[in-house]
């Protein structure tokens, strides 16, 4: 009777194990969406000067070596707008984040004039 009960005992911490490590996989992959999101936003926002070309291409770059897939990039002003995807480990689904970078106005000045 006891093996039973041992065994029915390995059998709930092992379910027990194998759920927390989903929930850290899941966890792990929204830390880098966000973290891949905010570096692509800051390094489009760093090209903003050069066009959206030149911005988001920077933004995919960024996104790619994070490897995560870039999903919508575009500039509001100076302000970049970045969406990006990651995949978890094993296919058991995905983590999206956005994230916005640009220049801050100091107070007592007018924003400036937006790239064209």
């Amino acid at each position: 009777m006891a093996t039973v009960w041992a065994a029915g005992a390995i059998a709930a911490l092992l379910g027990l194990a194998g759920l927390l490590l989903l929930f850290g996989s899941a966890i792990l992959t929204r830390h880098r969406a966000v973290n891949a999101a905010d570096l692509a936003a800051l390094a489009a926002a760093g090209q903003a000067d050069l066009g959206v070309a030149t911005a988001c291409g920077r933004a995919q770059t960024v996104a790619e070596e994070m490897t995560v897939r870039l999903v919508g990039c575009r500039l509001d002003g100076w302000d970049a707008l970045v969406e990006v995807e990651a995949a978890a480990p094993g296919g058991l689904g995905s983590a999206s984040a956005h994230a916005r970078a640009g220049p801050v106005a100091r107070a007592g000045t007018a924003p400036a004039p937006a790239p064209r």
